[in-house]
């Protein structure tokens, strides 16, 4: 496993680290135990970052987290949860509410400091809020010895690099940024001179574009529309057609920018965490991306978007 800096946190992360959302039984029905068994084969063999959010599974996901965590020394692995999203429906960024939802998440994880606390998907709320009251109820936490660092998550690119320029100076640490940086999709490099400048660490999610990039397909809720779905099936159809696994070109092609510190992948199975890891430590086959990304290349960087009118992205495509 390899391990790069985290902007300017000290954090030294895995380039594959663990998003552990499916703990949450979120895309399918999960065993505890089976998840319990994820969470110690990712650490055993290499993965040192872990990602929940109270939101996922409506607390379910920190809770068998804590429950996996217990018998962890807590030296052997960087834990980062969520504040301000709680339901689909429910978005609280107030400075008394994250406050003790962090305390909330904390007893469900079994810890009393977390690495990274992130204002979770900030597209959906007013940007003023986050900046004017969440993230100074979250640097007191900070100076309290409570968290380590303090990070902004979404999906519109425009609302990260908004959040940056608007927060105090050195106030944000890390941005978390998902479907932005995979193979039909690299629009997350517009954003990292930025945050070189900044010292801001950089967490990309969602490698296969929520299931854009797998055999299986989309799910019926995916915000994608028809021509990246099918510009996506197209590249999963050739894959498939000379025995290779997209699905290990595209955990292989997130992980290999050097400015991206860390991929998160989720699953609840053993097996897949062994095998996302034996992809990640796999040489990269050129040709193959090569021939891949030509295929994608009529849909390159055309997107979709979500959130308040003013926190999103302009659509391309």
């Amino acid at each position: 496993m390899e391990y790069r800096q985290l902007g300017r946190t000290g954090l030294k992360v895995s380039t594959l680290s663990f998003g552990a959302s499916s703990l949450g039984s979120v895309f399918r029905e999960t065993d505890d135990a089976e998840s319990i068994r994820t969470v110690h084969t990712a650490l055993d063999l290499g993965i040192n970052f872990i990602d929940v959010s109270p939101y996922y599974g409506a607390t379910k996901a920190e809770t068998v987290l804590g429950r996996a965590l217990r018998e962890i020394k807590r030296e052997r692995y960087y834990l980062a949860t969520k504040v301000g999203q709680y339901g689909s429906n429910d978005f609280d960024f107030s400075a008394a509410r994250v406050t003790r939802e962090f305390e909330n998440s904390c007893a469900r994880l079994g810890v009393d400091y977390i690495d990274l606390l992130q204002c979770h998907d900030i597209e959906f709320v007013d940007l003023d809020q986050v900046v004017h009251e969440t993230i100074p109820a979250l640097l007191q936490l900070k100076a309290a010895g409570r968290i380590g660092h303090i990070g902004i998550t979404g999906l519109p690119l425009k609302v990260l690099a908004d959040g940056l320029d608007r927060a105090a100076p050195g106030s944000i640490d890390t941005i978390l940024s998902f479907c932005h940086y995979e193979l039909n999709d690299t629009s997350l490099e517009s954003l990292l001179p930025k945050c070189r400048e900044l010292g801001v660490g950089v967490i990309n999610a969602s490698p296969t574009g929520m299931g854009l990039l797998t055999e299986r397909g989309v799910p019926s809720w995916h915000p994608a529309p028809a021509p990246i779905v099918e510009g996506c099936r197209q590249a999963v159809d050739y894959c498939r057609s000379v025995g290779a696994d997209i699905v290990k070109l595209a955990v292989q092609f997130s992980i290999s920018h050097p400015e991206i510190a860390t991929t998160l992948v989720g699953t609840a199975n053993p097996e897949n965490i062994r095998k996302n890891i034996a992809y990640a430590e796999a040489p990269l086959d050129h040709e193959l991306l090569a021939k891949v990304r030509e295929i994608l290349a009529p849909i390159h960087n055309h997107n979709f978007t979500r959130g308040r009118p003013e926190n999103r992205d302009p659509i391309i495509g």
